[in-house]
């Protein structure tokens, strides 16, 4: 055989004419999202058309059927792992409805999400699912006025159909926890003003501390990024202060914020536990492998997977449809009472 007949792609009609069955009849069986028919011309087409080495053209056949198979999935990075958990949750969900999900980051840069936005788009996918929403994106408007079907995850536009975990719940979860160990001092270090996220966790936590009859001071809330050195940053302001001036514990609005304020207290000789109660939010794998494993707010994020993949495919799905997903407290050392 030669080299050119070597490279020559298998087509349908090759394992037509191998099997001695329709064109049709071919393209049904090997249709991956088609149920897998057990019968016997069913196994021969498969056995054939593994043999002569067939892969099927799945841009083609998307053009033709007006659907391709793929999702496209926008985070801003993945890696931070939070946006790698959800991305793998994502992909295990689209696998389970029959898709194939591809990924692109953003940097959480509007012009560079447009972009990667628009080149999943000219890749004929599906729909798109958007980790990376911002309360002042305009991409969500532009993809609801272009009836292109999309869904957010994690942070919402507000309007957009989108699958959250709770955050306000979450929020409350972590300093009512916190007060319920005896803390009155609490500082909340949070994410940008630009996620939803960060909005509704520091809301529940507001709402925790008013519910015990706390009040929230201004110096207690730090606004930074969601980034382990963001998290540095906030340690070292708050741990800069006279011993008699720092609060007694912290909540992070994430983990990686939770990191770096670990970081800050040890270089401060504050330990964590004792001197220091912290509690994180997402729950990443490291929380619990920590020299002090740290308390976290664990977020479902198979669940929220499952309810955006419903709403990408779902035609009857309207903006404003939201699902929220109850997070869980995983209590752990890292948040222990104020010294007396």
């Amino acid at each position: 055989m030669s080299s050119t007949e070597e490279r020559r792609q298998v087509t349908l009609r090759d394992v037509a004419e191998a099997t001695g069955v329709s064109i049709s009849t071919v393209s049904r069986v090997l249709d991956a999202r088609s149920s897998s028919s057990r019968s016997a011309t069913a196994l021969r087409v498969r056995q054939i058309a593994e043999e002569l080495g067939y892969r099927r053209n799945m841009s083609a056949s998307g053009l033709r059927r007006g659907s391709t198979g793929t999702i496209g999935v926008l985070v801003p990075r993945l890696s931070d792992t939070v946006m790698a958990m959800m991305f793998e949750a994502l992909e295990r969900a689209a696998r389970a409805h029959g898709h194939f999900a591809v990924v692109a980051t953003s940097g959480d840069d509007p012009a560079d999400e447009r972009t990667a936005a628009e080149t999943l788009l000219d890749r004929n996918v599906d729909g798109l699912i958007l980790a990376s929403a911002r309360l002042d994106d305009q991409l969500p408007a532009s993809l609801r006025e272009r009836h292109v079907p999309h869904a957010l995850v994690v942070r919402t536009d507000g309007t957009s159909p989108s699958a959250l975990g709770d955050d306000e719940a979450g929020g409350y979860l972590a300093v009512r926890h916190l007060i319920d160990l005896g803390h009155t001092d609490i500082a909340v270090v949070t994410g940008p003003d630009f996620a939803s996220t960060a909005r509704d966790r520091l809301a529940g936590a507001r709402r925790a501390l008013t519910e015990a009859g706390l009040h929230l001071p201004a110096d207690r809330i730090i606004g930074r990024g969601y980034s382990i050195e963001n998290g540095a940053e906030a340690g070292e302001a708050l741990f800069g202060r006279p011993s008699s001036e720092r609060p007694t514990a912290v909540f992070a609005a994430n983990d990686n914020l939770a990191l770096g304020i670990i970081a800050a207290a040890q270089r401060a000789g504050i330990s964590i536990g004792s001197d220091l109660a912290l509690v994180g939010y997402n729950d990443i794998p490291l929380a619990q492998l920590l020299p002090v494993p740290l308390t976290s707010v664990r977020v479902p994020f198979d669940q929220i997977a499952e309810s955006a993949l419903r709403m990408l495919l779902d035609p009857d799905t309207k903006p404003r449809h939201i699902t929220r997903a109850l997070p869980t407290l995983i209590p752990r050392a890292s948040s222990g009472p104020p010294r007396r």
